[in-house]
Formats: structure tokens, sequence, C-alpha cells
């Protein structure tokens, strides 16, 4: 029943009535919305559950500590994972000068050093992992990326933002290896004069290149009717930027929840780019789990504990026109990253995850999680995921199908990351736009796919090779039972 009615409201949606096919290329597409699927039977889009990997690393140093927090996770050239973060050991107002940004590195994921960098002296030591501090409120957000884009000079090749709204607004910054930062420009590029809210700025806010749309894209926090809200903003030089556009949210089975949204996280999926995804900070201003007993017991700062946070999965498709620019998709309301066992984990402010998910194994992707803020035992914390894990088209013991909407590949044959029991399977089959099978290439010709890959090639009794029906408007039936396939791509 469930099924049926998110089919009847799929094809009754903007989203089910495209006017032409999709171009889908040979871009990988993951089951993390709603976009290409027309028609579900007996099969539905089911988030999944990132495993707890356990402490990442600790903000055990004294200029980190129980304020440390806003931490970004940079994928450099050779393959290494560099984690940036605001070290913060006292509360104080946003953009202090005892705010500074540090970094943690890593081979894996899973063990992380604190380098010794000498740029800084902090606390009377150059024995630290400081990259930035004094820098006129930059340290309290400071969010930077590596630029891929062609051509960018030697000395731009990292990039960030930084700054508040009591600072004058976003900081642009620059990097020849992200260790060594200078500001792009004396002034703000994002000024409170361009933001037409009461106030801005004040969490990460989140910069990148997007291959996708060929700009630089700005995600950053406002306040929108008193609640935390996203706007976007577009630059072809990272200099000048577009006035912002506020982010809705669509949900297609119900209207979506306009939510406190503390960070949002926005990134290029590193499989897929043209698909970005948001594991944002969802936040419940005065919701509060904890007794004063139960507070005092964790030794949480006293003014951090009368509210709550987790985490949450959104994606958005600008790439695919104007009416995806300023729109989330939230295919699922449910939380993504639920507060563990125990009562530090249901403090104000904790549950944030950091800005992108990173791979951390050949199966496997993780998300990083700030915990226990404003506590002495404050870290960050490794989550898991198989590789284009976030959520899956999922079908039960009874078996059913899916159908995609008219689509258009280039490549010649159809790779599948799937699981299935030892009683299921997947079957794919192509139909014309009317929704005629293709001969060779129907349902009834394709042989059952078994087992558990992330790069299984599916077979008809002609063999691999699709090449012939590249070009063509099409489309695909999913046929499923007891599995769930997370992502596809047509390969050269």
């Amino acid at each position: 029943m469930k099924s049926q009615l998110l089919s009847l409201l799929l094809l009754a949606s903007p989203l089910a009535a495209a006017d032409a096919p999709t171009n889908i290329g040979s871009r990988r597409e993951l089951f993390a919305d709603s976009f290409l699927l027309e028609s579900f039977s007996g099969t539905h889009l089911q988030q999944q559950t990132p495993r707890d990997e356990g402490v990442a690393f600790k903000f055990d140093q004294p200029w980190e500590g129980l304020f440390s927090g806003y931490a970004t996770l940079v994928t450099l050239a050779d393959g290494r994972l560099r984690a940036y973060y605001r070290g913060k050991a006292v509360a104080n107002k946003d953009g202090s000068e005892e705010e500074v940004t540090c970094v943690a590195e890593s081979t894996d994921g899973r063990h992380w050093t604190k380098p010794e960098l000498g740029l800084y002296e902090v606390m009377g030591t150059r024995k630290n992992n400081v990259v930035l501090m004094k820098a006129h409120t930059a340290t309290h957000n400071f969010s930077p990326f590596r630029d891929t884009r062609p051509g960018v000079p030697e000395d731009e090749r990292f990039k960030a933002f930084g700054g508040t709204m009591e600072g004058g607004g976003l900081t642009a910054w620059k990097s020849p290896d992200g260790l060594r930062w200078e500001k792009i420009t004396p002034e703000p590029v994002i000024t409170k004069a361009m933001v037409p809210y009461k106030y801005m700025f004040d969490s990460q806010n989140v910069p990148f290149w997007s291959a996708a749309e060929d700009k630089y894209v700005a995600y950053y926090r406002v306040f929108e009717g008193g609640i935390r809200r996203i706007v976007r903003s577009e630059s072809k030089d990272f200099r000048t930027w577009s006035a912002p556009v506020l982010m809705e949210y669509r949900n297609s089975s119900m209207q979506a929840p306009v939510e406190h949204l503390y960070t949002n996280q926005t990134h290029p999926y590193f499989r897929a780019p043209h698909l970005y995804v948001a594991i944002a900070a969802r936040f419940m201003p005065g919701r509060r789990v904890l007794t004063d007993e139960q507070a005092a017991a964790i030794h949480v700062n006293p003014g951090y504990f009368k509210d709550t946070s987790d985490a949450i999965f959104m994606t958005t498709r600008p790439a695919e026109g104007a009416a995806h620019v300023g729109m989330y998709d939230r295919t699922f309301l449910e939380g993504f990253i639920r507060g563990g066992i125990g009562a530090q984990n249901w403090v104000s402010r904790t549950n944030y995850p950091a800005l992108n998910v990173v791979p951390t194994g050949p199966h496997e992707m993780s998300v990083f999680v700030n915990q226990d803020y404003a506590q002495p035992t404050a870290h960050m914390r490794r989550y898991s995921l198989r590789t284009d894990g976030f959520a899956s088209l999922h079908c039960g013991y009874a078996g059913g199908h899916a159908i995609t909407k008219p689509l258009i590949f280039t490549g010649r044959e159809l790779s599948l990351n799937f699981s299935t029991s030892a009683a299921g399977g997947v079957k794919v089959g192509f139909e014309d736009a009317d929704g005629k099978p293709v001969p060779g290439f129907g349902l009834e010709e394709c042989v059952m796919q078994i087992g558990n890959e992330l790069d299984r090639k599916v077979t008809w009794k002609s063999g691999s090779d699709v090449s012939t029906l590249a070009g063509k408007t099409l489309r695909l039936r999913f046929s499923m039972k007891d599995a769930d396939i997370f992502s596809f791509q047509f390969m050269p």
C-alpha cells in the first residue's frame, strides 16, 4: 500500500512529468532520490543507516578542547585525508581570538595524526597543528576545499571561506598547500549588504568548485522567519558572487518540513559529482533531553544541554536546470545519524557532521561527526557506509519492480552496485518510451543477477553489450526480489 501510494504521488508530481528524456550520458546515478524514477510496485527508496566505527580522533590539545567543531574533510591529491576544524577551549563569543583553525591527517580515515607544523606560536609553543589564527573571525568557521578547476593558479590550489556577520561577512582565502593561508581580497566577498536577512553567516559556510556547473558555488547560513535556513550563491572567479537564493525543500509523499538546519554540508558526491549530497545538522532548539543531574554527571558546560540535534540526508541537482537550483530533495525525513546511547550524545550542538563524505576503503566511504560537544570528551567520530550507499532502491521477498522516466545513455555495458539475499535477485529490462520491451534486452532475456558487488556487469542472452541502444530514448525496468540497488552506470 505504501509503495502504491508513493507511486501515485510520484506520477502526479512535477518530478515525474519531464517534457524531454533525461540524458544521463555515462555518469553514475544513485538511488538517493526519486529524480529518475517514475513508478514503483512492491519497491521503494530506503535510506541506509551509517555504521558507528568509533572515535576517529579527540580534540585533546590545549588549543582545541570542548568547543571544537565545524570540521571539513579534504582528500588531498596524493589520496591522504586532511581534517580542518575549529579549535576552541573556552565558551565565549563567535570569532574570538581564542579560536584557531587546526588540522589532523590520515592515510586511511582510521588512524589520525596531528602534525607539528610550526606555523604559529600558540600557548607558548610552535609544536602545534594550527594553520590559521587571529584572522578577524575567519577561524570561527573556516571551511576549505581543494580547488580542482582546470587552470587554477598554483597559489590558489586550496580556497576557503571564513567569517561572521560581526566580522563584515565571508572572506575568501587561498593557499598553495592547504597549510599556509592568505586572503584573496582585503574585504569580504559576500557581505551583509548582499544578503537580505537580519542575521547570517553564524555557522559553517560551504564553498566548492562545481565541475558539473562550471562555476564556484556556496551554500551558507541565514535566519528566515526565525529559523536557521540555507541560501545559495555562485561565482565564476570566487571573488564576485551572485545574490543569494533561499533553498526550499520538497518530498514526494508529503510537505517537507522547514526545520532548523545548523549546518548544511552540501558537496558534490565524489563518485557522481553532478549530485550534491547534504548531510546537515538538524537542530532542535529548546528540545531538552537531559536532567540537571545527567548534565552534571557528564560535565557538560551548563549552557549547552537544553537543546538537541542529529543529522539528516538531502540531495540537490542544480546542474539539471533552474527548477533544481533552489531546491533540496528531502526524500527521507527521518534522521540519518541518530544520537548514540548515553547522555553525552543528547546535548546542544552535538552530532554535527563534518563537510564531505570521503572514501576510506575499496568498498567503503565515511562520514565524520563532531560529538560530545561542550564536554571534556569532545571528539570526531567516524561512521561508515557502503560505497554509494546513502540509500537504495529496495525490494522485499514478495518481489516487485520500478520503472525509470525516459532517459538517454552513452556506453557499452550496464554496471550495478547491488546486493541480494541468496533467495533474491535483480533483472534489468529496456523498454521504449511507450513501455514496450526492446527486443533482445527485455526482462525475459536478462540473466538473473545474484550476489553483492559494487560493479556487476548486467548480461542478457546475447551478452552485455548494449551499445546499439545508446542515444535512444528508453526506460529501465528493474525487477527485484529481496534486493537493494544502490547505483547504476553505463560504462564505456
